[in-house]
């Protein structure tokens, strides 16, 4: 029996936690593009910020909050009772307004950063969310470095934060140490230890420190989460956050999760674009799904492959992500069928013959230019003297 699916919301911090990686320094207007952007995309909430940290961000939550029509708005606060009543005052123009707050629950945190006892931790969360749930009906509540916290303390803290009124429990795995079976099992853990687990979402947070953020996130997800926190591109503190293309992709792509996002995910592509360009942060050219190498072929057996049938190399239809095709790149590696392909896209029909000459001249250039280009195609046939008449479309 096919069992019904279920949808994960996407919490986007890109202009929160995307934003804290040093030089990617955005300004109001921009953060304003694309907070329209995401929300246009389908993304379910929008961390716009953190307003108590500055003026600027102060500025950027409020005027976000007034240009954003679908997507809930969130600002991060610490468990302290100014920061929760100036992102109140920053998100008062939201249609769905949220407040994020929360406090360190690991030993280390509570020993070495904020020198205090388990109890006391306790008794601030539980205040900053009932705090929260003055001005607002969404409170999520995060619980920082959950992913070294015990289960056992962090289910009672989430108890306690849910009688106080939290509607979110954000776990996060601040750095990015836990393994994929081991936050699965934490959100388990939760999922059937803490009462009133059922009334509430559960919120997946990873970061990227040992690369493991979006396979912590949608193990999470197997588990029971129905929120991941992610950040386009996988922008964020140190080595990143989960990357938003990257987890929306694998529900898309495996449908027996039976979990699926409301993400337009044909506006991957140029969201990516948008949000490297703003910060002025390169995107890796093998980065999944967004990556320029993405959808691009140089081995010869992968691109005769891929020409026969794009199924052989590739699980995602490039479309699919807003490019509009895949790419086979000429280089010493590649063989005929790619040379063929590549010619004819340029108006040379070459018979076998004909390619047999032609592909002699290609390896001799190739193995003297890292990649062979449309103009280099001209060039090489000039070269090739074939003999006999030339097809040319």
């Amino acid at each position: 029996m096919k069992m019904n699916r279920e949808k994960v919301q996407i919490f986007d911090t890109t202009l929160r936690d995307g934003e804290q990686v040093p030089g990617c320094k955005l300004d109001t207007n921009q953060k304003l593009i694309i907070a329209e952007r995401l929300d246009g995309m389908g993304v379910d909430i929008i961390e716009a910020g953190f307003p108590v940290s500055s003026p600027g961000d102060f500025l950027s939550v409020t005027e976000i909050s007034k240009i954003v029509q679908n997507a809930t708005v969130c600002g991060l606060t610490r468990a302290v009772k100014n920061d929760i009543d100036v992102a109140a005052a920053a998100l008062k123009h939201a249609k769905r307004p949220r407040i994020h707050t929360g406090i360190g629950t690991s030993d280390s945190h509570i020993l070495h950063k904020l020198n205090t006892t388990r109890e006391d931790i306790i008794a601030r969360a539980k205040a900053a969310v009932a705090h929260a749930k003055s001005y607002v009906e969404d409170v999520e509540f995060y619980a920082e470095d959950a992913g070294r916290t015990d289960n056992a303390f962090l289910a009672q803290v989430c108890e306690e934060v849910i009688k106080s009124g939290a509607t979110v429990l954000n776990i996060p795995d601040t750095t990015g140490y836990c393994l994929p079976d081991e936050y699965g099992a934490k959100i388990k853990y939760l999922k059937e230890n803490v009462k009133g687990i059922d009334n509430v979402t559960i919120s997946c947070h990873c970061h990227n420190d040992l690369g493991m953020a979006t396979a912590n996130s949608i193990s999470g997800a197997i588990n029971g989460a129905r929120q991941i926190e992610c950040t386009i591109n996988g922008i964020g503190e140190r080595a990143g956050n989960t990357a938003l293309e990257e987890v929306v992709m694998i529900f898309k792509q495996h449908p027996d999760l039976n979990l699926y996002t409301d993400i337009n995910t044909r506006q991957l592509n140029e969201m990516s674009r948008l949000v490297s360009e703003s910060m002025g942060m390169m995107v890796q050219p093998n980065k999944a799904i967004v990556g320029a190498n993405a959808f691009a072929h140089s081995s010869g057996i992968h691109q005769d492959g891929v020409i026969k049938n794009r199924a052989t190399y590739e699980i995602i239809d490039p479309v699919d992500v807003g490019v509009n095709e895949s790419s086979i790149v000429l280089t010493a590696r590649s063989g005929r069928a790619a040379l063929a392909y590549r010619a004819k896209k340029v108006g040379y029909e070459l018979t076998k013959t004909q390619l047999d000459v032609v592909y002699v001249e290609f390896l001799k250039f190739a193995d003297v230019k890292k990649e062979v280009l449309d103009d280099d195609i001209h060039l090489i046939i000039a070269a090739s003297k074939i003999e006999g008449d030339l097809i040319k479309r």
